[in-house]
């Protein structure tokens, strides 16, 4: 991983020094942990091809590249045509498959693990999924060490918990933390609620377990949130078990299929919960249903707050999102509502997201300049007529960590001009951002949630 994988809300990873103790939780003794986890622990090395961006800067000095763009080319300066990368992994079967981040393999040409015994095993990537930020590696061979996963469930606040990687190369690095938070939604993601902890996080710990103290594995070290670069005590890891669903699709199918109701959702603040003359905040209060969806078939309506999933109290936004994505294709729920002041139960048969597609797949493309990491759709008919617009284009999905994420543009809105530059369909939103140059600052004009909005988006 380089440098930009520490801007905020970006990729990065675990841990530097091993500690003995805990801040809040008083003295923890890991090290007999660390001594029986270790070997299932693995550091991965990639060779990725250079994109022709980053082939353009290599090759041109950054003075010129900031007065004259990327039309400057110096023929005689030849730029190396791969890069190297690293991250870690871990085995969850003792038949050589692994887990890790898509971030650390993506693009990949080719992957080598490392044990902990300095043996190097090349690995295929069997599948990745982008939204998750999960892939699945597999070793050829048997008798791995594997590790056995935690219910993260169980999992408190306030817990120790412990991390092993290898930060910056330096493998089999160990640092100790505590939960800090669960369910953590960020940058408009819906399909990971993260883990929060203060374990350090810092570039090539990227897909390394973290452990609760019965060295069980509850979570896949992932990111860290920082305003400054570095580490500010905020690191997220992927919960065990959306990990493991993930990963399970990926070995029988090769893609991953997400259910889908159809719903626009926001969380419930103070002053709602007393429109709605609810005791405290509580509840998911949706926004929007898609016409034709599950949701609008089964009679719900925007304006409904969702207070239970199945019969479990939903507190917030995050945990409905959470218990959906564990819910699979054609299974049926039952939400109970908040409406007109009356709770009322309504059954939905959930169906395929429409939007998915090949774990693999890439976002929509860009003709010619920056890669802004987004996917994208024409407005409906019915879609237009509502929101009162002669067209625009809807943000079906945000790549992590892209340039489109670092703007905290999100799935579901919904663009409508880049630098004044009207935006009525997909090939009118592909010219804008083909014209956008590197070091500028975009002015994104779009609907969310039936707000108007502008934000900047920052050219890198």
């Amino acid at each position: 991983m380089n440098k930009s994988y520490l801007q905020k809300g970006l990729y990065a990873a675990v841990f530097t020094v091993a500690t003995a103790q805990t801040q809040a939780a008083g003295p923890v003794d890991f090290s007999n942990l660390v001594e029986q986890v270790s070997p299932a622990v693995v550091s991965v090395n990639v060779v990725k091809k250079l994109s022709q961006e980053e082939l353009l800067q290599q090759q041109v000095p950054e003075i010129l590249r900031r007065f004259f763009g990327n039309q400057v080319i110096i023929p005689q300066q030849k730029a190396p045509q791969e890069k190297t990368g690293y991250g870690s992994a871990f085995f969850i079967s003792k038949d050589g498959y692994l887990l890790t981040n898509h971030h650390v393999v993506e693009d990949a040409s080719k992957v080598t693990i490392v044990l902990n015994d300095r043996r190097e095993i090349d690995a295929t990537v069997v599948g990745s999924d982008e939204r998750t930020d999960v892939a699945l590696l597999k070793v050829n061979g048997s008798n791995f060490p594997e590790l056995r996963t935690g219910n993260v469930d169980r999992l408190r606040v306030g817990e120790p918990v412990l991390a092993i990687g290898s930060p910056f190369g330096f493998d089999y690095s160990a640092s100790a933390g505590i939960v800090s938070a669960k369910m953590r939604n960020m940058m408009g993601e819906t399909s990971v609620p993260f883990i929060q902890t203060d374990v350090a996080l810092n570039p090539g710990n990227s897909g390394g377990p973290l452990f609760n103290q019965s060295g069980e594995v509850v979570g896949v070290n992932s990111r860290i949130f920082s305003g400054t670069g570095g580490y500010m005590g905020l690191s997220f890891s992927i919960p065990i078990d959306v990990a493991m669903d993930v990963a399970d699709q990926l070995k029988k199918n090769g893609k991953v299929t997400r259910a889908y109701l159809g719903v626009m959702l926001q969380d419930v603040d103070r002053n709602l919960a007393e429109s709605y003359n609810l005791s405290k905040p509580e509840g998911s209060l949706i926004t929007q249903v898609a016409p034709n969806s599950p949701a609008a078939k089964a009679g719900f309506k925007a304006g409904d707050v969702i207070l239970k999933f199945n019969g479990t109290p939903i507190s917030r936004t995050g945990e409905l999102l959470n218990y959906l994505n564990r819910v699979g294709p054609n299974q049926k729920i039952q939400l109970e509502v908040l409406r007109d002041d009356k709770r009322q139960n309504i059954s939905a048969t959930l169906i395929t997201a429409p939007d998915d597609t090949l774990a693999k797949a890439e976002v929509t493309p860009v003709r010619k300049g920056p890669v802004i990491g987004v996917s994208i759709r024409n407005l409906t008919a019915d879609e237009t007529s509502r929101l009162k617009l002669k067209g625009g284009v809807l943000i079906q999905d945000v790549r992590a960590g892209g340039i489109a994420a670092q703007a905290r543009i999100q799935p579901g809105d919904v663009v409508t001009q880049i630098n004044n530059k009207v935006v009525n369909n997909s090939e009118d939103f592909v010219k804008a951002v083909s014209d956008l140059k590197n070091g500028s600052i975009a002015r994104v004009s779009l609907i969310r949630e039936g707000q108007s909005a502008i934000v900047g988006m920052r050219i890198q």
